[in-house]
């Protein structure tokens, strides 16, 4: 059922959103929207949180409006980049997503996978080519 805000903007916004949580649904192949939404989130936040303040602008600039509000929720740019080691980083995922550590992998690597199809490619290599290299094969498609 799609909902109407009589505000073309808004509607748009939401249209996008609901695109993403999809294609993330689509690499699980489920139709938990939810859970699908909360493994975006986790790979969103952790990401954001391990770049600097101005990488992470970057990053965000390229998103849809609502994603960008998930992206920057609770974020803290005085306390970062957070400097996490790829155990650290697959904890805080795991924890962020609402999902176990030994879920992280398949998860991260899907959610890197939509995002792939969802923005150029080259942006999302951007940000994850920030990362240290263990960190960055976690999040290889």
């Amino acid at each position: 059922m799609r909902t109407s805000t009589k505000v073309p903007g808004l509607d748009h916004a939401m249209h996008a959103a609901h695109t993403w949580v999809n294609a993330v649904a689509a690499e699980f192949d489920t139709e938990d929207r939810e859970f699908a939404y909360g493994v975006l989130r986790g790979w969103l936040h952790t990401l954001r949180d391990r770049l600097t303040v101005e990488a992470a602008a970057h990053f965000a600039a390229q998103l849809p409006d609502l994603v960008r509000g998930v992206f920057y929720g609770g974020w803290d740019p005085a306390a970062v980049p957070v400097k996490l080691d790829a155990k650290a980083y697959t904890a805080r995922f795991a924890h962020e997503a609402n999902i176990a550590v030994q879920d992280v992998p398949k998860a991260a690597a899907a959610v890197t996978a939509a995002l792939m199809r969802l923005l150029p490619p080259a942006q999302v290599t951007k940000a994850i080519n920030q990362l240290p290299d263990d960190i960055k094969t976690l999040l290889r498609p």
